[in-house]
């Protein structure tokens, strides 16, 4: 029997070793399956930048570099603007305003004529209401009642008054404006319509006569023009026969 050397004999042992390594490590490692491996990782926390999108821009700011283009910044400003009903309560105003003032210069007016004509018939009283007592229905004229009468153009309208100031109605206004020259009228543009001497159309009028109805009163002027107290908005003022809604009467006093 031949004998095997030694160092032979630790080859062959070896590599024995290492074939059966080799056919059951990975069965060995196939047990393993039902390990479970687990990973982890872990992120920094950022800041995240959260804008009202509901929030109203009242100004934009552009800025640019000097090496790509002109730098510049430009700022627009939102100017505050005034609500609509603001507006018309400002309007509203200016035009109360100027009215008044208007009203005021042919009040100052009117006194200084009747104060004029009272001292030419020789008055003692220096008073406004003196001056217009002194006026009787004798001296008054159709010319004299549509004079006087357009002094009070733009004077305030007030239902139910009778004189300049505060102001007055359609037939308070020709009332008042008789009432200066000692004739006195009834106070409704009813009863206005009534008194008097008709005339038999508006082509036969004549400066100072009354154009009345129901609904309305006024002083006529001539060429077709009435003067009348309309409504608050706008006052006495200077129109057509358009004012009067329906058929009117003209009326002559003196």
């Amino acid at each position: 029997m031949k004998i095997i050397s030694r160092p032979l004999l630790s080859i062959v042992i070896f590599m024995a070793v290492a074939m059966i390594l080799a056919v059951f490590a990975p069965m060995s490692l196939a047990d393993t399956g039902s390990v479970v491996v687990t990973s982890s990782r872990s992120f920094p926390k950022g800041n995240v930048a959260r804008r009202n999108l509901l929030a109203e821009s009242t100004s934009v700011t552009v800025g640019g570099s000097s090496s790509s283009r002109s730098s510049y910044t430009e700022t627009l400003s939102v100017p505050k603007t005034k609500s609509s009903a603001e507006q018309a309560q400002e309007k509203a105003a200016k035009k109360a305003a100027e009215k008044a003032k208007q009203a005021a210069a042919s009040r100052s007016e009117d006194r200084e004529s009747l104060s004029s004509s009272s001292s030419s018939s020789s008055s003692t009283s220096s008073s406004s209401s003196s001056a217009a007592s002194s006026t009787s229905s004798g001296s008054a004229t159709g010319a004299a009642i549509s004079a006087l009468a357009t002094k009070y153009v733009g004077n305030a309208y007030v239902y139910g008054g009778q004189t300049p100031n505060p102001g007055w109605d359609c037939s308070g206004f020709v009332k008042y404006v008789y009432s200066q020259f000692g004739i006195t009228l009834p106070r409704t543009a009813g009863e206005q319509a009534t008194v008097g001497t008709a005339v038999s159309s508006l082509s036969e009028a004549q400066p100072g006569d009354i154009v009345a109805n129901g609904i309305h009163s006024g002083i006529y002027l001539g060429n077709g023009l009435i003067i009348s107290a309309l409504t608050e908005s706008l006052g006495t003022q200077i129109t057509g026969t358009e004012v009067y809604t329906g058929s009117y009467s003209v009326r002559r006093i003196v």
